[in-house]
Order: structure tokens, then sequence, then C-alpha cells
């Protein structure tokens, strides 16, 4: 009798060891596709790291550029008169200058810009995703061409634009969704103050 209920004590050790091994082995491979799969953007991609984005060190009035070439002639117009008659302004391509409020914390795939600090803000975005700035651009100075554009960002974007990305909403509707008067931008030019 104790020869078989030694090995029974091993059967159940070796069959403990390979449950123990498996759910290890589980474990780790979930880790490692997580870790591989990193953070992830508004879209659920992998948040793009580039040269456009890394936060950069300007001394005063040093400029840097993004997207687009800045167009001369274009129609200038301030965010605040933009933001009190938006569907005068939209679909039109007009130029718009003051100051970067904020921008995303990620992926520099977006900013807030006012005239002044302090002043009113539309949420500028570029593209689709087609250019980056710096993720240290707050506070620097910008010029901008674009449409402005009026579009209701269901809850789920809203959350994560305020919760990951640290955008702000003066009014969200009921439902959670926010109806955004936003710049769709060209191009931009950012100037160290």
């Amino acid at each position: 009798m104790k020869h078989g209920l030694k090995a029974d004590r091993i059967f159940n050790y070796g069959v403990s060891m390979k449950k123990l091994l498996t759910i290890s082995i589980a474990i780790l491979a979930f880790s490692f596709a997580a870790f591989a799969q990193g953070e992830l953007n508004s879209k659920g991609e992998p948040v793009v790291k580039s040269k456009d984005n890394e936060p950069v060190e300007l001394k005063t009035g040093e400029k840097i550029t993004r997207g687009d070439a800045l167009v001369a002639g274009v129609k200038k117009i301030s965010v605040e008169k933009a933001l009190k008659s938006p569907d005068k302004y939209a679909g039109k391509t007009v130029a718009v200058n003051g100051v970067v409020v904020r921008s995303c914390k990620k992926e520099g795939c977006w900013m807030e810009m006012g005239d002044k600090v302090g002043g009113k803000s539309v949420r500028v975005t570029f593209g689709d995703h087609k250019f980056f700035i710096p993720l240290n651009s707050a506070g620097m100075s910008v010029k901008a061409q674009g449409v402005f554009k009026t579009k209701i960002l269901p809850k789920d974007h809203v959350d994560h634009l305020i919760n990951d990305d640290g955008a702000k909403f003066d009014n969200r509707n009921a439902d959670g969704t926010v109806t955004e008067v936003s710049f769709e931008a060209t191009g931009v030019e950012l100037t160290k103050k």
C-alpha cells in the first residue's frame, strides 16, 4: 500500500506542476502581449513616437513648422470671432494666430489654442493624425491654417480626451457627448515666446 500511495503523490505532484507551469506560461504570454502592445491612442492604435512629437528646446523667437507650409493671403480670423459664428467659417480655409493652451499628452496629435491665455479656445486637430506637434508645445505662440468644423464627439472619445489626454470641454451634453467646434489644421507654425 505504501508503494501505491507514494506513486499517487508523485502523480499528483506532477499534475500540479503541469498546471502551475501552464498557468505561468499563460500569464507570461499575456504580460508580454500587453507590454508589446504598449500605449494606445484614441483610434486604438499604438501611440506614435517620432521626431515630430519629441519635446523640443527652442530659444525665444525660434520657430518650427508641422504639416503643410502656411500660405500667404489666407483670410485671418480670431478664435473668439470664429466661435461666435462657427457656421460662417465652416469649410472655408482661414488663418488663426494665438497661443497653445494645452496639447495631447501622448502623441501631440491635437492642441487647444486661444487668442490669448485665459481666453476662449478651440481644439485643433491635424487631419487624421497627418502630423504631430511636440509634447511640450503648451505656451508657444501658434499660427495655423485650416477649416472650422462642428461635430458631435461620442462619449467614449470625450472620456478618452479628458482622462488620457488632458482635454477640457466647457459643455457636455446630457448623454456625455460634446458638440464641438474644432479647427482642422493643414499646417502650423510654433514659436517659443
